[in-house]
């Protein structure tokens, strides 16, 4: 709301005002019981979600607020270990957890009896398409070629996922929507699939932007097509699924959550601190140069919206068989 000031001094005992009730302002912040706290990042370092999150931390240290962000890279379980010790540890602003799609997936495979709903919002940040990833060696000169194999020899091409979350997720998805099918080895995430890709281990996984970029530069790795509604800038002759006729969308949301029952204005306090963050220069310049978009949600709009991707998710999930109701 826009109001004039008839005078100086009510404009200065205004802005004092407000100044103490901006959740950023030193006398305004929550007290926290930590001085650093711990940003929980479920997989092993070198992954996407490390890569991009070691940039926000470093973003927010520099911005001199208390508490700093120390990324913990937790491993194992697909992504679950990590979300276990995000959702059991003490509501207190002191632990946050990177989370995305993963999370769904995990639930509606019964690996886990919980996904966002186990966690209050924080803010939904980063957006980053996955892409029809392999070795450099692969034998099918574009994804038509790959999508006949996939369907005359169903379950023979050796596809790296981390089974139970979206690395697997968009195989399934594809499978569904063309008939092709895969041969599934285990991979623990995107760093272990990454080298298994490189080691012509198997011959396809997910990549994005992110992680992959460089592989794909360097000839190690390619690409066959992006899910995304437009090209990448960053590989411009690369087609998208849907220019190949498969209508699929698939990327990653990254953000960021707290455990269940977290202050709300420590909730407030770390949704302004990331939304700060996200609009530091060098901060989108770095994200640019991995391929990732930023796209800031505060705590209402992320819950509204991991509502509407979960319905989504679940129906797709009971179609394929691999969720019941």
């Amino acid at each position: 709301m826009k109001r004039t000031f008839l005078s100086g001094i009510c404009a200065a005992a205004v802005f004092g005002a407000f100044s103490v009730m901006t959740p950023t302002s030193v006398d305004a912040a929550p007290k926290f019981t930590c001085s650093t706290a711990q940003l929980i990042v479920p997989w092993k370092a070198g992954g996407g979600t490390h890569i991009l999150f070691s940039i926000f931390e470093n973003t927010i240290n520099k911005m001199g607020v208390e508490p700093k962000i120390k990324v913990v890279s937790i491993g194992g379980q697909g992504g679950n270990k990590g979300a276990k010790k995000a959702h059991g540890s003490k509501a207190d602003g002191c632990t946050l957890f990177a989370i995305h799609q993963s999370a769904f997936t995990s639930y509606l495979n019964g690996r886990i009896d919980y996904h966002y709903d186990g966690f209050d919002m924080v803010a939904k940040l980063t957006s980053t398409a996955d892409i029809v990833g392999a070795n450099k060696d692969a034998p099918y000169k574009d994804f038509n070629e790959l999508k006949k194999a996939a369907i005359d020899a169903p379950e023979t091409i050796l596809t790296g996922a981390t089974f139970g979350s979206t690395s697997q997720f968009m195989w399934l998805l594809m499978e569904d929507l063309t008939g092709m099918k895969f041969k599934y080895v285990p991979f623990d995430g995107t760093a272990q699939r990454m080298t298994a890709l490189r080691a012509n281990n198997i011959t396809l996984g997910t990549l994005n932007v992110a992680s992959g970029k460089k592989f794909i530069e360097s000839g190690e790795l390619k690409g066959y097509a992006i899910a995304a509604e437009e090209r990448s800038k960053y590989f411009p002759k690369m087609p998208t699924l849907k220019e190949l006729g498969v209508d699929l969308v698939y990327a990653l949301e990254r953000g960021i959550v707290a455990p269940k029952g977290t202050p709300q204005d420590m909730i407030d306090h770390w949704s302004e601190i990331f939304k700060k963050a996200a609009a530091d220069p060098d901060l989108l310049k770095q994200m640019d140069a991995k391929g990732t978009d930023i796209n800031f949600v505060g705590p209402k709009g992320y819950e509204e919206w991991y509502k509407k991707t979960y319905a989504d998710y679940e129906k797709v999930a009971i179609k394929i068989g691999m969720y019941k109701k």
